[in-house]
């Protein structure tokens, strides 16, 4: 989990700098709507932005926005999936992820999206552009964010157990900290000390009496026998 925090940070990160070139991006956008003669639909999907960078983008500056736009769209797509790895949902996580992967699928229409408060990216926009042109295209990136964020919120809550992708065997072995270990390391065992010793002493040629922790010969009285 802490993995995937971060890396949602490092995208909120990326966006929050192509926040600060929204206007370039719209320019970019407006130009390749240009020399495609397509002015009259809004920006509707990401494919749609890609299919623009790819036949469409004949400037350097206007390239490199558009290919950040869409590596900061990949990246969300990825999370998505990561997401889903991370633990089965509940119906609340659930519902928010699938909303958050349509969101950031290809062929997604974006174009009756808009992004609300406290975003103010559609305010930036003339109130002809946020209603007929860029207001889906320039909200999906903040949308998706705060519900990748409320996913993240409600996994949280969730039992500690939910979240862990191991094996029983290991999960046990995690949880007691010996489960696998042989039980001959734990504790001292006197009983198989004195009987090892014994038996040694027992075969050797010559019986070491005085040895410390054996068994000594049975006593004999002065002259006598047993």
């Amino acid at each position: 989990m802490n993995e995937t925090k971060e890396s949602l940070r490092n995208t909120e990160q990326k966006y929050r700098l192509f926040q600060q070139q929204q206007f370039t991006f719209i320019t970019a956008l407006e130009r390749c709507r240009d020399n495609a003669h397509d002015k009259t639909r809004p920006i509707a999907s990401i494919g749609q932005v890609q299919s623009y960078t790819e036949h469409y983008c004949n400037n350097s500056t206007d390239r490199r926005i558009l290919l950040m736009f869409l590596d900061i769209c990949a990246e969300l797509n990825k999370l998505c999936q990561h997401f889903e790895a991370l633990h089965s949902g509940t119906p609340a996580t659930n519902n928010l992820l699938e909303k958050c992967k349509s969101m950031v699928s290809q062929s997604n229409d974006l174009s009756s999206l808009r992004a609300k408060y406290p975003h103010d990216v559609v305010n930036h926009l003339s109130c002809d552009e946020a209603r007929n042109h860029y207001g889906g295209v320039v909200s999906l990136i903040p949308i998706s964010l705060d519900l990748m964020k409320e996913w993240i919120a409600h996994s949280e809550k969730l039992p500690r157990k939910a979240l862990q992708h191991v094996s029983e065997p290991q999960a046990r072995q995690e949880a007691t900290g010996v489960a696998a270990r042989p039980s001959w390391t734990t504790g001292t065992q006197p009983r198989l000390s004195k009987h090892k010793c014994w038996r040694l002493t027992k075969d050797s040629p010559k019986r070491r009496g005085n040895d410390t922790g054996c068994f000594k010969p049975p006593w004999r009285p002065p002259g006598g026998k047993l």
